[in-house]
């Protein structure tokens, strides 16, 4: 691998056709913003899963916890263990469901908490653990959250069936009952009445629980949307992801909190050319100029990570202006209208995701133009583009850096 340290005048910057810049400062604001906002005592669990949302998992993870975050979330054993070898001690959470023996082994193993989902699932880890115990009254227990299905129906056992639930997994050997949790299906709309539902059914859940004379170590509901909308949702902890990456689940929600987006893209001019009316840009030329052009080619395109789905509908930014894309967005390139920039040459940096000299252009705009959700656009754009450090403390060797992928 390239050390950038042993080739400083290889700037990650200079070498790049195009990048992703993570602003560490930005991300420190959010998770402080948040954890101020929380009510009571309640610990803030920063949701580090598919790479962070394409922000990078390690050095975000690193980030929020001495930004006030307590717990790490994460969606799979890879993924836990990816932080743990990392040197992170936090409390980790791995909130897909596990399968089998062998992801048992890695988390124990890596000292991540799993959740388990239904009786059969709990069994199955009582089991392998009682494998891999050479003394079982030796053995440590192994924490485990149990989640019930209060209406998202993907993960979780019927909420009915609660204290049925925890008694079974009481009974189990090598397991200790860390949490109980749900999830939210509608937490961003402003329509509440499917979120009142959920709460009241998880309601009767701790309540029929507390009934049969079990405590509940630590509960928790709310998501960013719950998070920033619902503080009486906050319980003993809340699972954010968008949030601390600085983006809003829903329009509603922007007066609660002042965040920054973590994340800005950007690309170089590959190459500039006049063109003349009548010609035809790109594949299937669904774009033909009306006039004389010039165009420059920009070196970012589908396989980075920008829909093609936006072809002829978006604006990149130079200098704080708006600049049209034309023609079907390729592989690797796009093209802009650069008529009315005369002066661009080929190398210039173009913001195709960010804010340039007071314009921004945010996930949250692509996500309208292609008809999805700002968490795809995030975790689309792919590693071969460099993640660039930026505004991190004083324990970097510079204010800009590359983020290591390995």
């Amino acid at each position: 691998m390239l050390s950038w340290e042993q080739t400083p005048e290889l700037s990650p910057m200079r070498c790049c056709r195009a990048w992703v810049e993570i602003d560490f400062a930005a991300l420190r604001h959010n998770v402080q913003q948040l954890a101020t906002h929380l009510q009571g005592q309640a610990d803030l669990m920063a949701v580090v899963k598919a790479d962070a949302y394409g922000h990078g998992a390690v050095t975000v993870a690193q980030t929020a916890l001495s930004a006030g975050a307590t717990w790490l979330g994460v969606a799979t054993v890879p993924e836990g263990m990816e932080l743990r070898q990392a040197g992170i001690k936090a409390p980790i959470l791995v909130m897909g469901a596990v399968s089998s023996g062998e992801e048992v082994q890695a988390i124990a193993q890596w000292q991540l908490q799993p959740t388990v989902v239904s009786p059969k699932q709990a069994l199955v880890i009582s089991e392998t653990l009682s494998q891999l115990a050479l003394s079982p009254a030796a053995s440590p227990l192994l924490p485990v959250h149990l989640k019930l299905d209060t209406g998202m129906a993907r993960l979780g056992f019927d909420w009915q069936r609660a204290a049925e639930f925890v008694e079974f997994v009481r009974r189990l050997p090598h397991l200790s009952i860390a949490s109980l949790y749900s999830h939210l299906a509608t937490a961003d709309s402003p329509d509440d009445s499917i979120l009142n539902l959920q709460h009241q059914c998880f309601e009767a859940a701790i309540a029929q629980i507390q009934s049969t004379g079990h405590t509940l170590p630590r509960i928790h509901f709310a998501n960013s949307a719950a998070t920033l909308g619902h503080p009486h949702l906050h319980y003993d902890m809340v699972r954010v992801g968008l949030a601390i990456y600085g983006l809003y689940p829903a329009p509603h929600l922007r007066e609660t909190l002042e965040l920054q987006p973590v994340m800005q893209v950007k690309a170089r001019i590959t190459h500039l050319k006049d063109i003349a009316a009548g010609t035809g840009v790109s594949y299937g030329h669904t774009f033909v100029a009306d006039r004389p052009l010039r165009l420059a080619t920009v070196g970012i395109g589908y396989a980075d990570g920008v829909p093609r789905a936006l072809s002829n509908q978006m604006t990149v930014l130079i200098e704080g202006k708006a600049v049209r894309q034309i023609g079907n967005i390729t592989m690797d390139q796009m093209m802009i209208d650069a008529t009315d920039m005369p002066h661009l040459q080929e190398g210039d940096v173009v913001t195709v995701l960010g804010h340039s000299a007071g314009a921004t252009i945010t996930a949250d705009d692509w996500a309208v133009l292609t008809g999805t959700i700002s968490w795809e656009i995030l975790c689309g754009f792919k590693h071969r583009l460099p993640r660039i450090a930026l505004g991190q403390t004083e324990s970097t060797t510079s204010e800009a850096g590359l983020i290591d992928r390995n």
